[in-house]
């Protein structure tokens, strides 16, 4: 990561994340490998919402994103609402057909939002956070974990 772009660094998390959730749905039911793909996805992406949420956010709102970063909030709740239930459909391992049904709903949201953060917020991202919150960033990246507890913006009630 050292010399890569921040928002290098955050296209790169969606393309794993969806590759993740992509392998779960082509992959045949029973598989392992196919659960622990969706497994470390959902758990990517809550932590990568985490973090544009705590670290990101806050500077472009700051740097008048106001409304672009209120839109991605947003879809951030409705991914988390899906995410909550994708989660015990998973550890169940019963209800293929439903989560496959959420994995593909999923799938949709991020093919509507992450081109949005990725032309619109990303290239602001190395210049609008200060030094001292992209050095915590790039700490978090490396080795950060979600909060026990933590959910989105959009999903707190």
């Amino acid at each position: 990561m050292a010399g890569e772009t921040l928002r290098a660094v955050l296209e790169l998390q969606h393309r794993e994340i969806d590759a993740r959730i992509e392998t779960y749905i082509a992959q045949p039911a029973g598989g392992v490998n196919r659960t622990a793909s969706l497994n470390q996805a959902i758990a990517g992406l809550r932590r990568h919402i985490y973090l544009e949420e705590r670290f990101l956010f806050p500077a472009l709102r700051d740097a008048g994103l106001i409304a672009p970063v209120f839109v991605m909030i947003r879809e951030h709740g409705k991914m988390w609402q899906t995410l909550d239930r994708l989660e015990p459909e998973v550890e169940d391992g019963a209800a293929d057909a439903t989560a496959l049904e959420l994995c593909r709903e999923l799938v949709g949201q991020l093919q509507a939002h992450n081109p949005k953060e990725e032309q619109i917020l990303y290239p602001q991202a190395d210049t609008a956070l200060c030094a001292s919150t992209a050095a915590e960033l790039r700490a978090f990246l490396s080795c950060g974990q979600l909060p026990d507890g933590w959910t989105c913006e959009a999903a707190q009630s």
